[in-house]
């Protein structure tokens, strides 16, 4: 499938960048990018192999902007609510997906644009970047898994604040708050998001992976299941050629070879 509003590239290293490829439209996000989104996280992320995937968005104004308002203001009420069963969807496949992912926040992430990010593993914006939950100026409220992602990052009260009163808040009060993990001048982000891959990609990828599932579905549940859970897949990882390899090479004092396995 070819790809009119995302584009996607694989790195050295097994990193992947995706970029909203929207900028005349601060990356806002439409039917049609929603649909590519999900054609690739579907049908294509699973054949890369990739460690890492870099989210961002094209041009130097926006990250995402949000949804697209032209064209959400069309809808009736049974296209909306596929426009959010949709979206839905897609930011499930990000955030369940095996392999890691970084946010690089290059400038506005709103609505939509912040609960994509939220989507992703990690977050790092550059100092212009600013984030928001702009909807109630319009009529309504985060409706991508803004109210429950930012929930679990932020507690009831931040949430409540950012999503009532509508405003941005710039980059510094995201790394405060905890919105987002680190900020970086502008021309470093992608720098420091590569890096940061690559950094994450010299682990072991199983290990990797089953923590992130570990982190993810044991904040879901009360302490008891969720340290049963972390016992069995590190049980998992213990019994595995990746474990071998990783420990062998810390007592022979080499960089590991890792498989995957």
């Amino acid at each position: 499938m070819k790809f009119e509003f995302i584009k996607y590239e694989k790195e050295p290293g097994d990193i992947g960048i995706l970029t909203m490829n929207r900028p005349k439209v601060l990356n806002a996000l439409s039917w049609q990018t929603l649909r590519e989104l999900r054609e690739f996280l579907e049908n294509i992320l699973p054949k890369e192999s990739l460690k890492t995937l870099i989210f961002t968005g094209a041009g130097d104004k926006a990250f995402v902007a949000g949804a697209d308002i032209a064209e959400m203001n069309k809808m009736n009420d049974q296209a909306f609510q596929e426009y959010v069963d949709f979206a839905h969807r897609v930011y499930e496949l990000i955030e369940n997906d095996p392999s890691p992912s970084i946010a690089a926040i290059n400038g506005y992430a709103l609505g939509g644009g912040c609960e994509l990010a939220l989507a992703c593993d990690i977050r790092i914006a550059s100092e212009k970047a600013r984030l928001g939950f702009p909807e109630v100026k319009l009529g309504i409220f985060p409706g991508w898994g803004g109210t429950q992602r930012v929930t679990r990052v932020l507690g009831l009260g931040k949430t409540k604040e950012l999503v009532f009163t509508g405003e941005m808040i710039d980059s510094q009060e995201a790394l405060r708050i905890g919105l987002v993990e680190r900020v970086v001048p502008n021309d470093r982000l992608m720098d420091e998001a590569r890096s940061l891959a690559l950094t994450i990609a010299k682990n072991g990828p199983r290990a990797v992976r089953m923590a992130k599932t570990a982190i993810n579905s044991g904040s879901e549940m009360d302490l008891q299941r969720a340290l049963l859970l972390e016992k069995t897949l590190v049980s998992l990882c213990f019994d595995s050629e990746d474990r071998i390899e990783g420990m062998t090479a810390f007592l022979e004092k080499r960089k590991p070879n890792f498989n995957g396995n």
